[in-house]
């Protein structure tokens, strides 16, 4: 069973709020009159009873954001749940990574982003969504993390690189038919921003020179791992126009749906 989980949080943002708002107007766009839930493989998610849709988590201030996430992903995970979280801002991923790490061991990670995330702390923030893979790798919670369409790497980042063995395809040296084996259960986290601000424009850190909607698909679909869970992250509905980021995410959404189960 997939379930999906929205996390409408985003005070980890560095640039810009408005990614909290996220998981509702994916939703929206899912369930618009415009498409239908068929996926390009043939399974009717209107008719499929293997995914779910557990709504939106809430938040108190009894608890940490970070104790929040870790316990509502751990308690699906017990249920052996596959999830896909709907951010929110990249920084729910390392909690989420936590729970992850509990359940599975040999975990590998493989995240599609413009920016590596990799910082140590960024304008004094370690939990920084410019931090989550730092924090991620210091508390050796992944076996491997492979990243592809980095485009914005940094001297700092790239020691980061070196110091915590992080395998990275960076824009500049993609080659479409990629194959990427692994050993083990793999995570995907996808940031709406590996692709290219032409084809999402709802993203707080345009960062020309992406991947088109078609090639991320293509990716997806071809990948020939056993994805235990993913994340769809920093879509901000606040910059959107006509709401065609949110219908991009919902199609990577429903792709991602039909790859998991």
């Amino acid at each position: 069973m997939v379930v999906i989980l929205g996390i409408p949080f985003d005070k980890n943002s560095s640039y810009m709020r408005g990614s909290a708002q996220a998981p509702q107007k994916i939703r929206k766009a899912l369930h618009s009159s415009s498409t239908n839930l068929c996926t390009e493989n043939g399974i009717d998610l209107s008719k499929d009873e293997r995914w779910q849709d557990a709504e939106d988590l809430k938040f108190s201030k009894k608890e940490t954001t970070q104790e929040i996430i870790e316990k509502a992903i751990g308690d699906l995970l017990l249920k052996n749940r596959k999830i896909i979280s709907l951010g929110g801002d990249h920084s729910i991923t390392f909690p989420i990574i936590k729970a992850y790490s509990a359940k599975y061991k040999n975990l590998n990670i493989l995240h599609l982003d413009a920016h590596p995330d990799l910082y140590d702390e960024l304008d004094g923030n370690k939990f920084s969504h410019a931090c989550t893979f730092a924090r991620i790798m210091e508390n050796k919670l992944a076996r491997r993390l492979v990243q592809i369409g980095i485009r914005t790497m940094n001297p700092h980042q790239r020691e980061q690189v070196e110091k915590f063995g992080v395998e990275v395809i960076e824009m500049k040296n993609w080659k479409p038919g990629l194959k990427l084996q692994f050993n083990g259960p793999v995570y995907l986290s996808l940031d709406i921003d590996v692709l290219d601000p032409a084809f999402a424009p709802g993203i707080s850190h345009h960062e020309p020179g992406g991947f088109a909607i078609r090639e991320v698909i293509t990716f997806i679909q071809n990948l020939n791992v056993n994805i235990v869970g993913a994340d769809i992250v920093e879509y901000n509905p606040t910059r959107d126009l006509n709401e065609v980021t949110g219908m991009v995410a919902a199609k990577l959404l429903k792709e991602l749906i039909a790859k998991m189960i």
